[in-house]
């Protein structure tokens, strides 16, 4: 073996600090030559040089992948570079927030589960505080379902503080408005799922809580939400009322309540939207208030898009046109970006969905990087929980992500001697349901219908306790560093914009 460094340890550190002059030194190890040795030379120097940015964010930009866990983004990021053509390189592919300078790892139990599911996860980001499953904005000591302990124990989220000292601010998701990621900004309710009036009990009417959908348009914080777009129109609308969409299917609003026409009534220059057509007209320098609501219920999966019937903006585009409407204002914004159909595919058990979603984030996040500042703007992309998704077997550089698991050219097999895929659940509706499990041989495993097998046969996949990832940049990103619990997020957003502090003295 050939080593011919030979740098006391103290000399070593110093040159270490002098950069070229380490580079220079390395030069001399057998390995030198290899082109994996200078990519980790080029990513040494990259971190070496990176300066730390103290400044105020102005604008905070917070992109939550639902259920992204960390095998998700893995293989998203393959996915991608094989779908771009990269053949045996797709492995070296990076998503766009994947590029960020500062990451650490999420903690994502909540105050009373191992397993979290998206309500006290997205509230804990919106809070800075951990709370029961099943509740959005308020403390560990509301039980799922009680009402009246949820209006004594309700705590205000970032995006409040925000109206309240002035900023503009939004939410868009590609799932229900009302679902429980895209609630946690604007709702505080003891159950996730009271969306509509018609989800709420009567003893909780009575005691006066209030459904999500109508928090979102009552919100006393400021004068109201500037953006707010994504799927759930069936919650905004009376029973009385047909959809529009879709013939035959009205809303589901008990209290007669056209919620969308009270958007447009509430604020001077509000506009509300139902297909992309009506979207894409919207010219923002002369709306100050959007509402967009796409679908019945979650909007399209990033793969089927295509086929909706009346059309829908893809979550970049509605990331462009809200930082538009957003940027406005010259005190500054507050903006939720939710991918929130990433968790939904999980649960089909439908890798491809996921992944697409994922993909489809990335390029979110890459229209919204092209329309700020980054000296003033902090943008933190994270997940709000894991799921049971894993990444298995002994694959070869360039096989297809989704295919069968294969070493040196040959299919690998089971001990039951059939194939598996690279891509796998711990439990969920791909499981074998008489005990064995299907020979995958003929199967196209790539085809964006096909479920992955799992071991334990399950309706709906489950969420997974695993840590999830937090990447970031701009003012007072480096403050993201090793494992921190989820509430973390928002003391991060909250000393980098001072946002408390400017709600208070209004």
């Amino acid at each position: 073996m050939t080593f011919t460094l030979k740098l006391a340890a103290g000399a070593a550190a110093a040159a270490l600090l002098a950069g070229s002059a380490y580079a220079a030194d390395k030069a001399t190890l057998t390995q030198s030559a290899d082109p994996y040795f200078a990519e980790g030379q080029a990513t040494l120097k990259r971190v070496m040089e990176q300066k730390t940015n103290t400044g105020k964010a102005k604008n905070i930009i917070l992109f939550v992948g639902d259920g992204m866990s960390l095998p998700t983004v893995t293989a998203a990021r393959i996915f991608e570079g094989q779908k771009n053509g990269m053949g045996d390189k797709a492995e070296t592919n990076l998503l766009s927030f994947e590029k960020f300078p500062y990451s650490a790892l999420s903690e994502t139990y909540t105050s009373d589960g191992m397993i979290a599911d998206s309500a006290p996860t997205a509230a804990a980001m919106m809070t800075g505080i951990k709370s029961p499953n099943g509740t959005i904005g308020v403390t560990s000591a509301v039980k799922q379902g009680d009402c009246k302990a949820g209006l004594e124990h309700s705590v205000p989220t970032m995006l409040e503080m925000a109206e309240t000292a002035g900023l503009s601010t939004g939410v868009i998701t590609t799932a229900r408005l009302t679902h429980a990621t895209p609630a946690a900004t604007y709702a505080h309710t003891a159950h996730r799922d009271w969306e509509a009036d018609k989800n709420l009990p009567d003893d909780a009417a009575a005691a006066g809580c209030k459904d999500i959908a109508r928090q979102l348009i009552e919100s006393p914080y400021g004068n109201g939400l500037e953006v707010a777009m994504g799927g759930g129109r069936t919650n905004f609308i009376p029973a009385t009322m047909d959809d529009p969409e879709d013939a035959g299917k009205k809303g589901v609003r008990k209290d007669g309540r056209d919620l969308t026409a009270e958007w447009v009534k509430k604020a001077p220059n509000s506009a509300y939207v139902w297909n992309k057509k009506e979207f894409d007209a919207i010219d923002v320098s002369k709306t100050d208030h959007l509402l967009g609501l796409f679908n019945r219920s979650h909007m399209e999966y990033e793969a089927d898009i295509a086929n909706d019937k009346a059309g829908e903006p893809d979550l970049a585009a509605m990331t462009t046109k809200s930082i538009e409407l957003l940027s406005k204002n010259p005190k500054g914004f507050f903006l939720m970006v939710e991918a929130g159909r990433i968790d939904h595919a999980h649960h089909e058990g439908n890798a491809y969905r996921a992944l697409e979603d994922t993909v489809e984030l990335s390029q979110a996040v890459k229209a919204a990087m092209a329309k700020v500042n980054l000296d003033e703007t902090l943008i933190i992309v994270t997940a709000d929980h894991s799921h049971t998704f894993s990444i298995s077997g002994y694959a070869d550089r360039g096989t297809n992500i989704l295919g069968l698991a294969t070493e040196g050219g040959k299919v690998l097999k089971g001990d039951d001697d059939k194939p598996y895929t690279i891509l796998g659940y711990m439990n969920g509706p791909g499981a074998a349901k008489d005990g064995a499990r299907a020979d995958l041989t003929n199967v196209d495993t790539t085809a964006p219908d096909f479920l992955q097998q799992s071991l334990i046969p399950m309706s709906s996949e489950t969420h997974a306790g695993d840590d999830v990832g937090i990447f970031a940049v701009g003012p007072w990103a480096h403050l993201f560093q090793g494992t921190v619990g989820q509430q973390y997020i928002f003391h991060v957003m909250d000393y980098a914009s001072k946002i408390s502090e400017q709600a208070a003295s209004m």
